[in-house]
């Protein structure tokens, strides 16, 4: 068993007898499931990636199963124990469910990081993390991610390897000479070690961070058992199974990608497609020559697919599914995506803590699809009440609230942020505000937190509020989502200015010499002379966005 449960709730023996007697909890690990494929099916293509400028490399469950392995074996003796955190940002290919596979095979808890952190991000996590190791790309998006890594080698005490995958970088470890060209899994010690390290079903499989309103982001503890719950839906609701095709457009180190686009197909015996930068064109090839029949990911990448079929037609005949969740979508999406994807549009609703926790159904109405966030998953309950707790009416607005087994396990390192949101240990407060439809189900209608979900990724409204505060020409600021056609939602910032008022560029700079990330950026500036305000002195957000909804 591990040792890493900082942060980490009790549930009642109770409520974990009751999962285990449902079936919504077994006893085995993602590694158990991914190994009965690979035994069952050595041969199957595993993974396909498709790479910018053309190449595509295929890996089967046996060579994935290798791999696997050597890195655990490469792990290990970088002096990864069992319980350590290993952080692994890296675009969406072969590598990263490979290096995934083996940090769990070494028995560590896997912190996957989205490709847009930048050092400001990465310091906080990898410290609250302890992460030993770090294994990052040399160069993604034209920016230097491994002299970055060499950077927080320097700045992060715990930190003590950098890996890069890519050419040689100076200083740090080479992915593919230590850990691809060495023959860990020939050592006499392996075997035994990966019995010793294994998890077991209640451990825990990753610290995924997403962002809040607390102004740091939280890390979101996830057992094997709460992830296999998560991601029930793809086969107990889709019937989604071993001959169908994955295509993960959302990158892998997301909830979405790990348990969609990584662990529950690779559990399946399904193959996955993936790109290491998202391309429409590229998608509908897959669809027509791998024979990708569904996917996950947020409406803007529905949006880019109907437009590049419309402009070069393929044969999209084995796509079925576009389960799609993040932001509202429009009725002539849901109308589009069957008319000229010849795929059903289904909506979801679910959090990096709990997963698909509500679901609209194959054969829905598209009216139900663009005004509904489905109903919840049989395993999950929700409840929606006003302010004194009370459940309100059909038809209602009220605060959100779910509980059940794919509900994640705490915030590491903070058990305060998690009873905050969950004060009787029970039901968990969303910070969602949905209104009940007369079929049961939910429709998100606002955020009680401050959160903007661009183009399916959550910008931490506080901190960038916070980081755009230490401008000298920024009196007072206040973010928001505006909507936006492809991507849902975009940031605007409302500023009252300290002297002469800044320009959207020169705020942009500040932040790019902070190291924010650029998609949590501001794309639109509006110029205030006074904030609307409470008595209190809080600034009035919703006035805010009436101005923007008044022109």
């Amino acid at each position: 068993m591990q040792s890493m449960t900082l942060g980490r709730r009790s549930l009642p023996p109770d409520t974990v007898s009751d999962y285990y007697r449902r079936g919504w909890w077994h006893d085995r690990t993602v590694i158990d499931d991914f190994l009965d494929q690979v035994e069952r099916r050595p041969d199957h293509t595993a993974i396909v990636s498709q790479h910018a400028g053309g190449a595509t490399t295929r890996h089967s469950y046996a060579e994935l199963e290798l791999l696997s392995r050597r890195f655990a074996g490469a792990f290990i003796d970088l002096g990864v124990e069992s319980g350590d955190a290993v952080s692994i940002q890296l675009p969406n290919t072969w590598e990263f469910p490979a290096l995934v596979y083996g940090a769990l095979r070494a028995g560590a808890v896997v912190n996957p990081l989205v490709p847009i952190f930048r050092s400001r991000e990465l310091n906080f996590i990898l410290e609250r993390t302890a992460s030993k190791v770090l294994v990052v790309p040399d160069s993604y998006r034209s920016f230097d991610h491994g002299s970055m890594g060499l950077g927080l080698l320097e700045s992060v005490p715990t930190l003590e390897h950098v890996v890069v995958v890519g050419p040689q970088t100076s200083g740090a470890i080479s992915f593919q000479d230590f850990f691809v060209d060495q023959p860990w899994e020939q050592s006499a010690e392996l075997p035994e070690q990966l019995v010793d390290r294994a998890p077991e079903a209640d451990d825990l499989i990753e610290i995924q961070f997403t962002s809040g309103t607390t102004g740091e982001p939280k890390g979101v503890l996830h057992s094997h058992n709460t992830l296999f719950s998560g991601s029930r839906a793809i086969d107990e609701i889709y019937g989604l199974g071993q001959d169908d095709v994955c295509f993960m457009a959302s990158t892998l180190a997301h909830q979405t990608g790990f348990g969609y686009g990584m662990t529950k197909p690779l559990a399946s015996g399904m193959t996955i497609v993936y790109q290491d930068i998202w391309d429409a064109e590229g998608m509908l090839d897959a669809i027509q020559e791998e024979g990708v029949s569904w996917t996950v990911s947020a409406t803007a990448f529905v949006v880019d697919l109907v437009a590049a079929q419309r402009r070069n037609p393929r044969d999209v005949s084995a796509f079925k599914y576009f389960i799609c969740g993040g932001a509202p979508i429009p009725p002539r999406v849901v109308e589009e995506s069957m008319e000229v994807l010849g795929a059903e549009l289904v909506a979801v609703w679910g959090m990096t803590e709990n997963m698909i926790t509500t679901t609209t159904r194959a054969g829905d109405p598209v009216s139900l699809v663009s005004d509904s966030d489905g109903t919840v998953v049989d395993w999950m309950e929700i409840r929606v009440t006003d302010d004194a707790g009370n459940q309100v009416a059909v038809g209602e607005s009220g605060n959100l609230a779910c509980r059940g087994p794919s509900q994640a396990l705490g915030y590491f390192h903070r058990p305060d942020l998690y009873e905050a949101a969950s004060p009787d240990g029970d039901w968990f407060d969303t910070g969602d505000v949905a209104r009940v439809r007369e079929d049961g189900g939910i429709r998100i209608v606002g955020r009680t937190k401050d959160i903007i979900i661009r183009g399916g990724e959550n910008v931490p409204v506080a901190e960038v509020e916070a980081a755009l505060y230490r401008h000298p020409s920024v009196a007072e600021v206040s973010v928001i989502g505006i909507p936006h056609e492809r991507l849902g939602e975009q940031a605007c910032a409302f500023v009252a200015p300290e002297g002469e008022a800044p320009t959207l560029g020169e705020l942009t700079s500040f932040l790019d010499e902070m190291g924010m990330a650029k998609q949590f950026w501001p794309e639109r500036l509006e110029i205030m002379a006074d904030m609307p305000k409470t008595p209190s002195g809080k600034i009035q957000k919703f006035k805010l966005r009436e101005l923007i909804e008044g022109g």
